[in-house]
């Protein structure tokens, strides 16, 4: 009789990468100079993205200015929060 292995099934977990952004919402406080500077410093956009991003902000109400992993994106979440911006993190 053949000598017979049984074959073992390995469970392979699957990470999903779930990725995430920040949204700078329209406020009456913080001026256009403001958003940008911050825009620059914390999501290290050009000085021409950070302006357009404010004037979407400004017109439309808010911007999407930045997606990626978690832990980037609280960085980023934190150093426009403690700016004084109004800035939620969502799931995408």
């Amino acid at each position: 009789m053949p000598d017979i292995k049984e074959q073992k099934s390995t469970k392979t977990d699957i990470v999903l990468n779930k990725t995430y952004t920040v949204i700078v919402h329209n406020d009456d406080f913080n001026t256009f100079e403001h958003v940008i500077d911050c825009l620059i410093r914390y999501c290290e956009h050009s000085e021409d993205q950070a302006s357009q991003c404010s004037y979407i902000i400004h017109y439309k109400g808010k911007c999407d200015v930045k997606r990626g992993d978690k832990e980037k994106m609280m960085k980023i979440w934190n150093g426009l929060t403690l700016s004084n911006l109004t800035v939620t993190l969502e799931v995408v």
